[in-house]
């Protein structure tokens, strides 16, 4: 694991190591949308992770997917997610937060206005969501107009604004794992007939688009993009041409210049050394279901310049101090993964704090 300790760049950062915390849902937020109370100590306390990728966090009303997830559009998010960033920041570490709209993944009931939620087609994901009254059916979205597309557009460079005002390091768009920009590459989540639809370079375009519109805003060297290739969540099907629109998509955001890649490696390893030659930006890879000993396979192969990890991190705020000493980690509790307080969230013990309570 040698060359996971040497130090790299990310955009302007100079980072530690090549680990990453990775994006993770908790559904922590109040009900506005406002990182919650110990949101703050939660992400400061994973500082030695050097880059924190934040959860899911809406750009706009129409974003939200899930219950209490963070938004990042009013003036309050701005504040609140100013402590966090702060609090990161004063630790030692560095922050984007993850722009996400759910799309299509979401329900009435869990969001604050009660509107059917939007997608580019009005294709149903046929799975259930999590909502207060239990789970239910995700229904029949509304199907963006052109106009409700540009508006979206919009919304994802606010936000990304709103991000760097709150003192956020950069941005990831979050282009996977089922949500909006998801849907509009999914083949059977997309079945538009206008330029947004149908060919590889139109499913394609919203993806693009959108890095276009929040690179002119903040930056490229602040901007990062996610990928799940041939992911099954929230019902997406990339169709024979996935893996040939995915390599196009990433040819034309190699032309941006961005921070990073971020792709979700779910097994395809022809496609993730397709990838690795196209995009000479740093590229974070996060191999699903690798064993703790794997962890470095992709920075020693050369198919990856960083690790981003979930659930260690999540049950390991000192997870890079535990690493280095080849200590046992904390098993992460998912019965705790999402929903309101500190257990599970903010009082996984440290090394520090495990051996003074055996003292």
């Amino acid at each position: 694991m040698e060359k996971l300790w040497s130090k790299t760049k990310i955009g302007n950062l100079e980072l530690p190591h090549r680990l990453a915390m990775a994006p993770m849902t908790r559904s922590r937020a109040e009900e506005d949308g406002t990182p919650g109370e110990l949101s703050s100590l939660y992400y400061a306390q994973r500082a030695s992770m050097g880059l924190l990728i934040s959860e899911g966090t809406q750009p706009s009303d129409d974003g939200q997917g899930y219950l209490w997830t963070p938004g990042i559009y009013t003036e309050k998010h701005i504040e609140g997610w100013k402590k966090v960033t702060d609090a990161v920041h004063e630790a030692g570490g560095f922050m984007y937060i993850q722009l996400m709209h759910a799309g299509r993944m979401s329900h009435p009931d869990n969001t604050a206005h009660h509107r059917q939620a939007v997608a580019p087609s009005a294709i149903a994901p046929g799975v259930e969501m999590f909502t207060a009254t239990g789970m239910q059916d995700i229904p029949v979205p509304r199907e963006l107009s052109k106009e409700d597309i540009q508006t979206t557009i919009a919304d994802f460079r606010k936000a990304a604004a709103a991000a760097i005002q709150a003192g956020a390091d950069g941005v990831e768009i979050h282009g996977a794992n089922g949500y909006l920009i998801n849907q509009f590459i999914g083949e059977n989540s997309n079945t538009r007939t206008d330029e947004y639809g149908g060919s590889i370079k139109n499913r394609a375009r919203f993806a693009i688009e959108v890095t276009k519109a929040i690179v002119e805003e903040i930056g490229a060297e602040r901007t990062g993009f996610r990928i799940s290739p041939g992911t099954p969540l929230g019902g997406i099907q990339d169709g024979e041409q996935g893996p040939e629109l995915y390599l196009y998509l990433v040819k034309e955001l190699a032309q941006l210049d961005l921070a990073y890649l971020h792709v979700m490696h779910l097994g395809n390893e022809k496609l993730l050394r397709e990838i690795r030659s196209i995009w000479t930006n740093p590229l974070l890879v996060n191999r699903a279901g690798r064993a703790l000993e794997d962890l470095s396979i992709d920075l020693d192969n050369g198919l990856a310049d960083m690790v981003p990890v979930g659930a260690w991190s999540l049950a390991n705020p000192d997870l890079v101090e535990r690493l280095k000493e080849g200590a046992p980690l904390n098993e992460a509790d998912p019965a705790t993964f999402f929903g309101t307080g500190s257990k599970g969230y903010t009082d996984y013990p440290t090394l520090k704090e495990v051996e003074s309570q055996k003292g």
